[in-house]
């Protein structure tokens, strides 16, 4: 396969997406190679991502569990809560991963490299002074947390560093609006401190559903969060009582233990070489593709964060595999189709989203849209103290009342949307929706009940 050079395929990254490609493709009998370089593999995903923060949102949504007992006739104290030895555990599932990830590339012929690769043409990369090449390179380095240019800058954190706390700070600053500023405020005030949600505008999650960001906001509010709206830290500084952020409105907020950075993600395209190659990147830094992920270079493709497409996990695996089928399984014609992509924000309540928001297909159809909607309290929640709402958005379309558009709040969200996703990539109708037995008493039989 290979011919004159090293290897079939190199990835540069060893994330979601250059694992998963590789991984693939070894499995089609290719010789790849993953360089990444983190000292273990697995990416922002595992290491500081998605893994561990669904961890943490086990934690939160364990200290609602044990505020709701009470509702279901249990007397429960609550000793006290050791987030160091949550860390512990949740460092050593992570280490798990890491290694699983080592042992299955290697079951599939996939050399590892740890080192920061640079391109040095189409065909070869350097690391450390040495120099491989492929036929073909996949360029999945992934992105990197933001951090604004603001004087103070050093006593905030981002996401990373958050996942590095070791003890739980008590009054913590989170700045951002979109998901992971979201989640990262919603768990930590589940778990026990006094967070203050800081948001540019008047509301947060913009790109989602109004319905979301509204319940959302109303649920947060209730919880106790502080959400300061229209605020932009303009400075950061260390006082008697801790740190305080100055914002450019004017407005100063204070006496945090932690001020955490959500204010967006970067891709990790500087250093890359990408010139000597000739690969194209845009004014943002992103990587531009075609729909077979192959940048301006042939053979020469990106996939995962970098290239700007739907920065989530199962998206940079999925465009990975794809790419391996078609190239090393001739299937041909395979590539990722990036519409329709379910979402979920672990939220506390979690939310979930799949197609177009009413704004986005009222700007499509116009009205020939129409919309089904229900908020309601789930029969757990109709025993608890905490009365959390669960809210619903069906969108369709046309005479046939196609879906385009599935919208939730709620408990158990985050585990409806799959199967409901999977009706909407196969063309399901509201009548679909309605034909299909209910499951009672569910919350997810609302969406198959809707009138």
């Amino acid at each position: 396969m290979s011919g004159n050079f090293d290897y079939d395929l190199i990835a540069v990254g060893g994330g979601s997406g250059g694992i998963a490609t590789c991984n693939r493709a070894g499995s089609y009998g290719a010789r790849c190679l993953v360089i990444e370089s983190d000292p273990v593999l697995g990416g922002t995903c595992v290491n500081r991502g998605c893994v561990p923060k669904k961890v943490m949102w086990y934690a939160g949504a364990t200290a609602h569990a044990l505020r709701d007992a009470v509702g279901y006739g249990f007397d429960v104290t609550v000793n006290g809560f050791d987030w160091t030895a949550l860390v512990e555990k949740r460092q050593q599932y992570i280490s798990n991963i890491n290694n699983a990830y080592a042992n299955y590339l290697g079951k599939n012929n996939v050399t590892t490299l740890s080192g920061y690769a640079t391109l040095v043409d189409k065909n070869t990369v350097e690391v450390d002074g040495k120099r491989y090449s492929a036929e073909r390179i996949v360029l999945a380095p992934g992105g990197y947390a933001r951090v604004p240019d603001i004087p103070g800058k050093e006593l905030g954190m981002t996401s990373d560093g958050f996942f590095e706390l070791t003890e739980q700070p008590k009054s913590v600053l989170v700045l951002g609006a979109g998901y992971i500023a979201v989640e990262i405020a919603g768990m930590m005030q589940a778990m026990g401190s006094q967070v203050t949600l800081a948001i540019r505008h008047q509301s947060f999650l913009r790109e989602f559903d109004h319905l979301l960001q509204e319940k959302l906001m109303d649920e947060m509010l209730s919880e106790g969060l502080h959400v300061e709206k229209g605020f932009t830290a303009a400075k950061l500084e260390k006082t008697a009582s801790g740190i305080s952020a100055s914002g450019e409105n004017g407005v100063t907020l204070e006496g945090f233990d932690a001020v955490i950075f959500a204010v967006g993600r970067a891709p990790a395209t500087d250093g890359l070489g990408l010139e000597n190659a000739g690969v194209e990147k845009d004014k943002r830094g992103y990587i531009p593709v075609d729909k077979y992920q192959e940048t301006n270079v042939p053979g020469i493709f990106a996939i995962g964060d970098v290239t700007g497409q739907a920065e989530l996990t199962p998206v940079a695996i999925a465009a990975g595999r794809r790419l391996a089928d078609r190239i090393y399984d001739n299937q041909e014609g395979r590539h990722m189709d990036y519409s329709l992509i379910p979402t979920v924000v672990f939220s506390h309540p979690p939310m979930g989203t799949v197609g177009l928001t009413e704004e986005q297909a009222r700007a499509e159809y116009g009205d020939a849209v129409k919309v089904y909607e229900s908020t309601f309290t789930a029969m757990y929640n109709s025993f608890t103290p905490h009365k959390s709402k669960t809210a619903m958005k069906l969108i369709v379309t046309g005479s046939e009342e196609k879906v385009v558009g599935i919208h939730m709040i709620g408990l158990a969200a985050d585990e409806m949307m799959q199967g409901f996703a999977v009706a909407m990539r196969m063309g399901a109708t509201k009548r679909d929706l309605d034909d299909t037995v209910a499951i009672h008493p569910t919350s997810g039989e609302e969406l198959v009940t809707m009138r």
